[in-house]
């Protein structure tokens, strides 16, 4: 049985977390300040990044522990 990394998955919950606070933020401040709003975008973009890297190395660990 493949053990699965839920230090790395919590990792990942913690950048999707945090990438829906900057997308909020993104979204607040959309008129009010634009270059503000894009730093929030490129932070989020960052965040999913990081989230989705977490998940593969996850999902790639597991299944080479199955093949085994």
């Amino acid at each position: 049985m493949p053990q699965i990394d839920v230090n790395q998955l919590n990792q990942a919950k913690a950048n999707v977390a945090l990438t829906q606070e900057l997308l909020t933020k993104a979204i607040e401040k959309a008129n009010s300040d634009p270059t503000l709003a894009q730093e929030a975008i490129k932070q989020a973009s960052n965040e999913i990044s990081s989230a989705l890297s977490a998940v593969t190395q996850v999902q790639n660990t597991s299944q080479a522990q199955s093949t085994e």
